[in-house]
């Protein structure tokens, strides 16, 4: 009895840190950086990109492109504010992964961002570009 009344003590403290850890796993924040402008993050603060060539609901980036530009996918997100949780959404790559949609268009990493705040792949070949919350999809070249 001891020892199932300490596993519940002990189950119920980790549900009340690690829920909250989750739930902020899914969060799209918006940062702000000079020469950039506004632009999503994933919750640690790694920037998302579009891709010119993607279409609504559909991805152009295939292949080696993935291994270049890893996709952003989360099941649930949760929208910062100034955004509508409605703008996210899953779609189903021709590739049967599942990727995160911003207003349609797929979001993904770039491979060159080491830490937080990196911008580098912005202006990748014309047609890689963060995503601007207020202005998308803008072409921000």
């Amino acid at each position: 009895m001891k020892k199932t009344v300490t596993l519940t003590i002990i189950v119920g403290l980790f549900s009340l840190f690690a829920l909250p850890a989750l739930a902020m796993h899914h969060e799209v924040k918006i940062a702000d950086k000079a020469g950039i402008g506004k632009h999503l993050t994933d919750t640690e603060g790694m920037t998302l990109y579009w891709f010119e060539r993607d279409t609504m609901n559909h991805s152009a980036c295939a292949g080696m492109c993935v291994g270049n530009w890893p996709l952003y996918f989360r099941q649930k997100v949760v929208a910062p504010a100034g955004t509508n949780a409605d703008d996210f959404d899953t779609m189903t790559r021709d590739d049967g992964a599942k990727q995160t949609t911003f207003k349609g268009y797929p979001l993904y990493y770039f491979k060159g961002d080491a830490k937080p705040g990196d911008t580098n792949g912005q202006g990748m070949m014309d047609a890689w570009h963060v995503v601007n919350p207020e202005d998308f999809p803008g072409h921000q070249h």
